[in-house]
């Protein structure tokens, strides 16, 4: 099978809510990205054979296929064309799979992978039901459905209620929940402190960091929030940020590298995806990862790091319980309870930060999953050239 390359990773700071990224256009916001992506590289945009980009909530400034919009707000050739992929919080991940998968088939050699969100112009996940209103639609994807309902009953269907199941299945408390909180923070303001982001970061509208980590955050402050849910043990503090922000990456065959003289990073080592109980939701992490191990005949230990996405503290806290993996290797950078989560760019985020986390301490292999909606986990694994 033919070989996967990133030649380039570059992300957008992830604004904060109502910050410094909330007033840029979904499309300008990813046309950034992308122009900083050719800009990097050095590559002609016009040997670009696709974009395929992440984003939730197609609805408004993101509908109308936001891929190609961001391509062609960003100036780049009308004739490369561009497909927007939605697996819930996975998506851009998605994307860099599909773009992997079409340079492993030999069917192209130069595709873009990325995602973009705007979540403060598109408040959250599921905003697009509000959009069917006009038509008199108001009920969410779950509800009305025959085959659902015979299969899953009238069961309440949310990351809220999932994340809370996580943490009583696997006994999580609120204190466990709010040191990982509070570590993930401290992380993150290293990692900003030290620079560490810098080289993959495109500054945008003045912004040239990461808005989310909070360097007042105490564990004090988070064990005075009110619980999400009355009996429940998760709080605001111990969930991701909604954020606002875009990532994209080159992705070449090895023909690709040597007709541009392209230099690549990476290789793409393992893709696949995989799903579990879609009402506790947020748990396929655990077994998609042992999935993906065993595929690859790897070892948790083989990776120097790992990036999984903090929707929720205890989605991490049970998949590190399960698999035994080095805390100290898993979101060295801290993640998006700090960092923030645009839902649609996340995947592509985490490939991003990893693959610069790999540059910067000389590790070889690193691993990346994270929750989705209906119960889906992505996991890839890429080896540092």
């Amino acid at each position: 099978m033919a070989e996967a390359y990133i030649v380039e990773a570059v992300r957008t700071p992830v604004g904060r809510r109502g910050g410094g990224l909330s007033g840029v256009h979904p499309a300008d916001l990813g046309a950034h990205a992308l122009k900083a992506l050719v800009e990097r590289s050095g590559i002609d945009p016009a040997a670009v054979e696709d974009v395929i980009f992440g984003c939730l909530d197609t609805v408004g400034p993101q509908a109308g296929d936001i891929a190609r919009t961001c391509w062609l707000a960003a100036g780049l050739p009308e004739e490369v064309p561009g497909v927007t992929v939605d697996r819930q919080c996975g998506s851009s991940q998605q994307a860099l799979h599909f773009a992997a998968q079409a340079v492993m088939s030999g069917t192209t050699d130069l595709v873009v992978a990325g995602g973009v969100q705007n979540m403060s112009m598109i408040p959250i996940a599921y905003a697009s039901r509000g959009a069917t209103e006009p038509l008199g639609l108001t009920d969410g994807p779950y509800v009305g459905s025959r085959g659902w309902q015979a299969r899953y009953g009238n069961q309440d269907v949310s990351q809220f209620r999932g994340a809370e199941m996580i943490a009583e299945h696997w006994d999580i408390s609120r204190a466990d929940m709010e040191a990982f909180a509070y570590e993930s923070h401290r992380r993150a303001i290293q990692a900003i402190d030290e620079g560490r982001f810098e080289r993959e970061i495109a500054p945008l509208e003045g912004v040239s960091a990461d808005e989310g980590p909070r360097r007042d955050t105490t564990l004090e402050k988070m064990a005075g929030l009110k619980l999400l849910q009355e009996g429940g043990r998760l709080t605001a503090a111990v969930a991701s940020q909604i954020s606002d922000g875009a990532a994209a990456l080159l992705i070449a065959s090895e023909e690709a590298v040597k007709v541009h003289g392209l230099r690549p990073r990476a290789r793409i080592h393992h893709i696949s995806a995989r799903g579990e109980d879609p009402i506790r939701m947020l748990s396929a992490p655990i077994p998609a990862t042992a999935y993906a191990l065993k595929k690859s005949g790897m070892s948790i230990d083989d990776m120097a790091a790992v990036e999984i996405n903090e929707a929720f503290a205890s989605v991490v806290l049970a998949w590190l319980k399960e698999t035994g993996a080095d805390p100290a290797r898993v979101n060295p950078n801290g993640g998006a309870i700090a960092l923030g989560h645009p839902l649609g760019a996340t995947g592509s985020r985490l490939t991003t930060t990893l693959l610069h986390e790999l540059e910067r301490t000389g590790g070889r292999y690193g691993l990346q999953t994270m929750c989705e909606g209906g119960g889906q986990a992505n996991v890839t694994v890429i080896e540092r050239l």
